[in-house]
């Protein structure tokens, strides 16, 4: 499934450090390295956009990309909000920026929330950190370990889940990249 998004975040800060213009051939996704190039195509309708990874999303369980207004509109996808997609990788950035992954179980307008679920994530599962979300309100996202491969993080992903705490039933990976000196 495959979502847009526009304001508030038009003007902002994306997490590749880029300012997200809506009206760009853009796109989030969780664990793709920023500067990817895809091809999406609806399923509902055979229309496609090619897109580029700049930003970190969707941040809803049943979806697998955030594109930018512009993007959506070129498949259709405003009006109704969400369509099946088909992605297809046409281009890996040149140079990959190192990073790793790690599973965000929370995110929280209120820091001391984000803290206590952080601190309690990693008595239970080890590394965890708070990743700020730029803007207003700000968002204090929960992320816990740090694995090299997306499987490795999918399995913590398991692990999680077998522990039976529904706050973690909406897990998912996402990719930290770090940033370039």
């Amino acid at each position: 499934m495959a979502s847009w998004y526009g304001h508030p975040y038009h003007g902002r800060a994306s997490a590749s450090g880029e300012i997200y213009d809506m009206e760009q051939l853009t796109a989030a996704h969780r664990t793709l390295p920023f500067g990817t190039l895809v091809r999406v195509v609806n399923l509902d309708n055979s229309k496609t956009v090619d897109v580029r990874i700049n930003d970190r999303g969707p941040f809803v369980d049943d979806r697998i990309i955030d594109l930018s207004h512009a993007a959506a509109r070129a498949i259709d996808l405003v009006g109704p909000g969400t369509a099946r997609v088909r992605l297809e990788i046409l281009q890996a950035p040149a140079v990959l920026t190192p990073g790793f992954f790690a599973v965000q179980v929370g995110a929280f307008a209120v820091r001391a929330n984000a803290e206590r679920l952080c601190a309690e994530m990693e008595a239970r599962y080890g590394a965890a950190h708070i990743v700020p979300r730029p803007g207003e309100p700000q968002i204090w996202r929960v992320l816990v370990g740090q694995a090299a491969t997306v499987d490795d993080a999918g399995a913590l992903v398991a692990r999680m889940r077998s522990d039976q705490d529904s706050r973690l039933d909406h897990a998912f990976v996402i990719r930290q990249d770090m940033p370039a000196n």
